[in-house]
């Protein structure tokens, strides 16, 4: 494949090499034109990352055979807060991003008080080298949702002692705002629902609609995230559909109305270390307002786990040195909070984030009270 001609994804090759015959089933898992082709939303990249995707080899696709490190370790989940969490959800047959993604931190967070639930659907418009979110063209839309979500943060809340939601969403972008009304009316709910809990969501690009992401914005979460997910140069392989500067730009405008912006990164996907403090000054430039020095407040930095033989192969363990490392380096970039470590999510301590950006915005702003929002 010539790095000036790549293939794209309409007109996948099916005849040759194992590679093409492997792209090809990739692209058949993941159908693009229903709902997000890639090549049709942003600029075509200058070199073709396509032979990336999958472990490429001769005969079956199978998972790189790379043994985790011994740090790579989650506790097993267990105690009171837990228990009295999934015992809520059992009976009231509710559903968390946590159980379905079997996130490594689940038994931590929900003995916190923590939780991550996803609305608009299961299926994404969009198809990223590393989400393991099935793809394709999104089912009608629920307007009932948010009224049904504020419910069950209800229930949790008051019987399970749930204190921070983390409310995050795949992409819709067959939508004209991209499920942004969706998202606001979920947000006003919940908070009149539970009024003593912290709410912080992850939120997709929009695909640059800013009148869409005020929406959001206009319905006041605590926190506001987005994930870059990786540096720079690894955008064409990792998020094809989106933009590394538009994503600077979201965060930027969320800063300038006074939310508190957070972004999340993974490492081990073929990034190098210094593209990843690169990224983080990127990230502080491009937030700052009005020349001032508070840019982007909160980053997560975790270590990428391919989820199947279809998507990005690891490119390296990144170590528990490395991670304190970048941590360092984030708190003297400017970053208030940096949640850096092999099992780092975006809502790994998310609760703690949100307690300590209060307190810095009280102190900031001599205001009184337990909670600023």
């Amino acid at each position: 494949m010539s790095p000036t001609q790549p293939s794209t994804p309409n007109t996948p090759p099916v005849h040759g090499s194992g590679t093409e015959a492997a792209i090809a089933r990739t692209l058949a898992r993941h159908p693009r034109p229903a709902g997000g082709d890639p090549l049709r939303t942003v600029d075509p990249p200058k070199v073709s990352l396509s032979g990336m995707v999958l472990n490429n080899q001769d005969g079956p696709q199978t998972l790189s055979l790379k043994k985790k490190p011994d740090w790579l370790r989650a506790r097993v989940p267990g105690g009171e807060g837990y228990t009295r969490l999934k015992g809520i959800l059992d009976k009231h047959k509710l559903f968390t991003v946590c159980e379905e993604a079997s996130c490594p931190n689940m038994g931590e967070c929900w003995s916190r008080g923590v939780a991550t639930i996803m609305i608009l659907g299961d299926t994404c418009t969009r198809a990223c080298g590393f989400c393991n979110v099935k793809t394709g063209r999104p089912a009608t839309l629920d307007k009932d949702e948010p009224r049904r979500v504020a419910e069950s943060l209800r229930l949790m809340y008051e019987h399970a002692r749930l204190k921070h939601i983390v409310i995050t969403s795949v992409n819709r972008d067959e939508l004209p705002d991209g499920g942004a009304g969706i998202w606001a009316e979920t947000i006003i709910r919940s908070r009149e629902a539970c009024p003593g809990m912290s709410i912080e969501v992850l939120i997709p690009d929009f695909e640059g609609n800013w009148g869409a992401l005020q929406m959001v914005i206009d319905a006041r979460p605590h926190i506001i995230n987005h994930n870059l997910e990786t540096v720079r140069r690894m955008y064409p392989a990792v998020r094809p559909s989106a933009k590394f500067d538009r994503s600077v730009e979201l965060l930027r405008r969320c800063k300038e109305q006074g939310v508190v912006a957070k972004t999340g990164i993974m490492v081990g996907i073929g990034e190098r270390d210094e593209e990843v403090l690169e990224l983080m000054d990127e990230v502080q430039a491009g937030t700052r307002v009005g020349g001032g020095t508070d840019g982007c407040d909160i980053l997560t930095i975790g270590q990428y786990l391919q989820p199947t033989r279809n998507h990005l192969p690891i490119d390296r363990w990144v170590t528990p040195e490395q991670f304190v490392s970048f941590k360092a380096e984030g708190l003297g970039r400017g970053f208030k909070v940096v949640e850096s470590g092999a099992l780092v999510r975006s809502s790994y301590h998310a609760d703690h984030q949100a307690d300590v950006l209060t307190d810095i915005q009280r102190m900031r702003e001599g205001v009184p009270g337990d909670r600023v929002g």
